[in-house]
């Protein structure tokens, strides 16, 4: 059986529940993130765009670009990244995308960005990616390998390893940047009131995570584009530049820090739209 399939069912039986209060509540919270604002298929003049946030952040990320997106009459959808495992990120996506009908413009950040290259690959639904200082890994690629292949990045000396309990009772370790750092590592160009916030919420990633190497990447078949942050500390700008030209994306750039996203969500959002506009 599907994840398709599996999703339908479990609409379905949810719908059968709907009479109660708590399955009202249930199919709130649990369908409509994955089809917000999307309408009826056949009244749809847009694609959906997906924004999936990388490391060190979370959906709220994208707060900025999904006001301006929404207000240009985009359907959108902000995925909760677990940034668990490589493989099991890119699953968790896919499914993500098996609920959403019609066209999808696929976006993402950092780390994002090596999940919606693994996520996309096969998925005739992507018509379009966008990496925002973002990962455009080549297969079997990292992204400790590829951050450490040109010079400029800080964020190793700026971490804070946490040791936890795996699922199947190994040891893996979460990865945070450590509080006092945060700013200048990830957010220079973003208030101190709000880093302040971004670094108490920050969503751990996995060293694993990190270290596993991509599969086969989607942008070898899909139109790409790339924005680069050209003061990243996390992604030195050298990486991202090359790895745009190695997929052949339409690429820009913009002063700005790792987080991007937030600290210049016109810039991110005219991208965005650039490749949504390709989308016939």
């Amino acid at each position: 059986m599907n994840r398709t399939t599996l999703t339908r069912r479990a609409r379905t039986a949810l719908t059968a529940l709907a009479g109660t209060g708590i399955a009202a509540a249930l199919l709130a919270t649990t369908v409509a993130p994955a089809s917000a604002d999307k309408g009826a298929a056949s009244q749809r003049q847009k694609p959906t765009v997906v924004l999936v946030h990388g490391a060190f952040a979370d959906s709220t990320s994208w707060n900025g670009v999904i006001k301006r997106l929404r207000h240009d009459g985009y359907p959108v959808v902000a995925v909760a990244n677990p940034l668990r495992s490589l493989s099991g990120d890119s699953a968790y996506l896919r499914d993500v995308l098996a609920d959403i009908d019609g066209p999808v413009v696929l976006a993402g950040h950092s780390y994002g960005g090596s999940v919606i290259s693994n996520a996309a690959t096969g998925d005739g639904d992507v018509k379009a990616l966008v990496y925002v200082a973002a990962f455009l890994p080549e297969k079997g690629e990292s992204a400790v390998e590829l951050s450490g292949r040109f010079p400029g990045s800080t964020l190793g000396e700026a971490l804070r390893p946490v040791p936890v309990g795996d699922p199947d009772g190994s040891l893996g370790t979460d990865l945070y940047i450590q509080n006092d750092k945060f700013r200048h590592q990830f957010a220079a160009d973003v208030s101190r009131d709000e880093t302040e916030l971004m670094a108490v919420t920050q969503r751990p990633v996995t060293d694993a995570a990190l270290a596993e190497g991509a599969a086969e990447p989607a942008w070898r078949t899909i139109p790409s584009w790339v924005l680069v942050a050209t003061r990243d500390l996390n992604i030195p700008p050298k990486a991202q530049q090359f790895m745009a030209a190695r997929a052949g994306a339409h690429t820009s750039e913009v002063r700005a820090s790792h987080a991007v996203s937030v600290s210049q969500p016109a810039k991110v959002t005219a991208v965005i739209e650039e490749a949504a506009r390709s989308v016939r």
